[in-house]
């Protein structure tokens, strides 16, 4: 990951966004309604809508989006659109890559 690790620490230094991110790492266990994930035969990565989410985590939409949109700005999230309607899921990838990261240098 490029991002400074300051700001991957400010970001994830509030509890409602590590829980958004343990929630989208096995989603059917968080999320029970079958509109809340994107359909498999739209898109073969996945995903939760927005609106779930905020139901879920029980604050603003403004908010959850925020705390959603910081979360991909960091490189942790994906998001996808499909209509009116924004699916999130974890970046896998960029996980990987900031825990290696940590390993070496910290």
């Amino acid at each position: 990951m490029k991002n400074d690790l300051v700001e991957v620490f400010k970001v994830l230094g509030n509890e409602t966004r590590l829980d958004m991110l343990e929630w989208l790492k096995e989603p059917l266990e968080h999320f029970d309604k079958p509109t809340a994930h994107l359909s498999k035969n739209i898109s073969e990565k996945g995903g939760v809508c927005v609106g779930d989410i905020q139901e879920r985590a029980g604050l603003s939409q403004s908010t959850t989006s925020h705390y959603l949109s910081m979360l991909e700005r960091i490189g942790l999230l994906e998001s996808e659109r499909h209509g009116k309607w924004t699916y999130y899921r974890r970046n896998e990838k960029n996980i990987t890559e900031l825990t290696e990261r940590l390993k070496i240098e910290l």
